[in-house]
């Protein structure tokens, strides 16, 4: 997946504002509408398990058929789920990549 220049240049811009909690909102804001979807779009269902997984383990994992969940909180808080989402799914989609390229160069040797 390639970044438009110009998200690059607004993820360089994010990093450099320092401890601003709106920092991330406005970054997002900033990402073109088809970033922000190839971003969205998980590469495997594997990844989107995971996801769901960590999320549910961030904000407690009380099964949704026997409880009415209902989750409160601040703006900050929301961003650091938010920054804690989009760390867990980077790493995520580089560990896949990392298989993918695994299993491919094991298939040449073999």
């Amino acid at each position: 997946m390639e970044v438009p220049v110009n998200d690059a240049i607004n993820l360089s811009e994010f990093n450099s504002h320092g401890n601003d909690p709106s920092q991330l909102w406005d970054y997002v804001q900033s990402l073109s509408p088809e970033t922000v979807a190839q971003l969205s779009r998980p590469g495997s269902s594997e990844v989107l398990q995971a996801m769901e997984r960590n999320i549910i383990g961030l904000l407690g994992g009380l099964p949704s058929g026997a409880f009415d969940v209902s989750i409160t909180t601040n703006r900050e808080s929301l961003g650091q789920l938010l920054a804690s989402a989009m760390m867990s799914g980077y790493f995520l989609r580089n560990v896949e990549q990392r298989m993918t390229l695994e299993q491919t160069l094991s298939n040449f040797e073999a």
